[in-house]
């Protein structure tokens, strides 16, 4: 085993994270089985640094994913606050950046489980164990219900304008910043001077001192697929990043998330979500409150429709249903509905933005 070899990934609430090999040596002994939980700063294995390498061992590819020894199986420990911990030679121990519920082991880079494809004419049951990170979604969404008194208000929205404005600047903006001109960014942008212009959309209820908390900052959750599921990454004070700002930050948030190198930290806090489930393809839904937040924004797939226009001329434009879920017992259903009009007209005349009106 070399320096920096991953000898364990740790499966958390949220994330699995990569314990690589301080030294060079030898695994002698396994502390602990898959599946196991221990608690923060426990050992996870002896490693016997003085160990050299048999006569005549391949050496192991860079990109290989090292293998621990025969019979060895990974224990599990709390959450680190970084990918490579910092422990000391005999003990490899991740470093906590807080307290968090220990998680429990998984195999290297392993994804969600997935149900085997199923045989025609066949009447078999299979079983796979529920890994922690959607353990944790369930226990927070049904956590939601429970909690919020949630309501969901919807409003259509005319792609038009935007699309055109993406068409006409979309290699320009690539060439100039880098990164490719999504959607996403104008409803971030969008979503947060809807924010600013209704604070208790972006304020959250404190049930132990019974107080409402009002921010002066947007933090956006954005929710992003990734192999073990969904995770929401946070755009930090997403109110004053650009267009670009937000296009590079989510296509950072893409690539962590597919590798599976995503952070705690990452996607700590967050004041309002947004999930985009019309790059699924889906028309129309009801998206869940991810708690503290007390709203969330959901996008839909842009579809061509006929529309009355201004002239009274039925016309084919391309439309996207949004939709609000809200935490009714803090915002009212005038807030909610002037939120997500205010949403809608900026993004159907986008120069509202440029404008901030």
């Amino acid at each position: 085993m070399n320096a920096d070899d991953v000898i364990v990934v740790l499966e958390t609430d949220k994330v699995s994270v990569d314990v690589r090999a301080p030294r060079s040596g030898m695994i002698k002994e396994v502390i602990g089985a898959e599946g196991d939980t221990v608690g923060v700063g426990a050992p996870l294995a002896k490693i016997d640094t003085a160990a050299t390498k048999p006569e005549g061992a391949a050496p192991k590819a860079a990109a290989a994913a090292p293998p621990p020894p025969p019979a060895a199986k990974p224990a599990a420990a709390a959450a680190p606050a970084q990918a490579t911990p910092p422990p000391p030679p005999s003990t490899p121990a991740p470093a906590a950046a807080k307290p968090t519920p220990p998680p429990a082991a998984a195999k290297p880079s392993s994804p969600a489980p997935a149900a085997p494809a199923p045989v025609a004419g066949s009447r078999t049951e299979t079983r796979v164990k529920m890994n922690r990170m959607r353990l944790r979604i369930a226990e927070r969404l049904k956590s939601a219900q429970n909690t919020a008194a949630m309501l969901t208000t919807f409003q259509e929205v005319d792609m038009g304008n935007l699309m055109e404005l993406r068409n006409a600047y979309k290699e320009e903006f690539e060439k100039t910043h880098g990164v490719k001109l999504g959607f996403m960014s104008a409803f971030v942008k969008a979503s947060t001077a809807a924010l600013m212009e209704l604070p208790a959309v972006n304020a959250f209820i404190d049930d132990g001192t019974k107080e409402i908390v009002y921010r002066n900052y947007c933090d956006v959750s954005v929710a992003v697929a990734s192999p073990a599921g969904l995770v929401v990454p946070v755009l930090r004070n997403a109110e004053s990043m650009s267009f670009a700002g937000v296009e590079k930050q989510i296509a950072v948030y893409g690539k962590k998330a597919k590798e599976g190198q995503l952070a705690l930290e990452d996607m700590a806090g967050g004041t309002f979500t947004i999930s985009n489930g019309g790059v699924f393809g889906s028309l129309f839904g009801t998206p869940i409150i991810n708690p503290p937040q007390s709203a969330i924004l959901g996008m839909h797939a842009t579809k061509m429709r006929a529309v009355v226009g201004k002239d009274g001329q039925v016309v084919a434009r391309p439309m996207m249903y949004l939709a609000l879920t809200y935490d009714h017992r803090l915002i009212d259903g005038r807030e909610a509905v002037t939120f997500l009009k205010s949403v809608a007209a900026k993004i159907e005349d986008p120069r509202r933005m440029v404008l901030q009106i």
